[in-house]
């Protein structure tokens, strides 16, 4: 065997070997239970947590008796507020950004402006971490203003950092409908709409055929 044949040969098991290497894995999808009990426990997590610094203002406290809360749980989350009244944060906006530098994002829309919102959002609350010098970071947001609020970094027991890990994924689902209110309704009309249109295709057909066996 020459040199060059040698080479070749190395050069072929080389690239074999960087191609059998297999991938990094994924992340694990995230599996959101979108259940109306998941959202109404999702909605309290937000309304009692969430809303110390963040808002909803383009969604109302009415708009909860869509979730399937009744108006006397949704009254125990508004408290003093008007049922007319949007989500706003307990927290005055010229405090929240003197604590974290910059005024707290709106959130009505959050699971829509980012890809993936529901996952982007859980993987946001449960990216943080404590640093060897006991600093809290996230690695999801590197830098983010906003404290670990479910206190999942400093949190070592399995149970409760899984049910942690549950509390995110319903903030998220519950974040994901106040984002579209009406989009199981929109689904639900498509539906109806593609059967109207199905039989209206149907009818034609059956019309077309009897006026072209007469011309016939």
């Amino acid at each position: 065997m020459n040199r060059n044949t040698f080479l070749i040969m190395l050069h072929s098991c080389l690239l074999v070997m960087v191609f059998s290497v297999p991938e990094k894995s994924a992340a694990a999808e995230v599996i959101f239970d979108r259940s109306s009990d998941s959202l109404k426990r999702g909605a309290v997590t937000f309304v009692n947590l969430c809303m110390l610094c963040h808002e909803m203002k383009y969604l109302r406290y009415q708009n909860l008796l869509e979730v399937g809360f009744s108006h006397n749980e949704v009254d125990a989350l508004r408290k003093d507020k008007n049922i007319q009244d949007p989500l706003q944060s307990s927290t005055a906006p010229e405090v929240a950004k003197l604590l974290f530098g910059m005024r707290p994002p709106e959130l009505s829309l959050m699971a829509k402006a980012r890809k993936n919102g529901p996952s982007y959002i859980y993987n946001l609350l449960t990216s943080y971490y404590e640093t060897a010098d006991g600093v809290i970071q996230n690695q999801v947001f590197p830098g983010i203003s906003m404290p670990d609020v479910l206190s999942y970094s400093i949190e070592t027991d399995p149970l409760v950092r899984e049910r942690l890990e549950q509390k995110a994924r319903e903030v998220a689902v519950f974040m994901e409908w106040a984002a579209d209110p009406n989009a199981n309704q929109r689904r639900n009309m498509g539906y109806y709409v593609m059967a109207y249109l199905f039989i209206l295709t149907f009818l034609l057909y059956l019309m077309k055929r009897k006026v072209w066996r007469r011309l016939k």
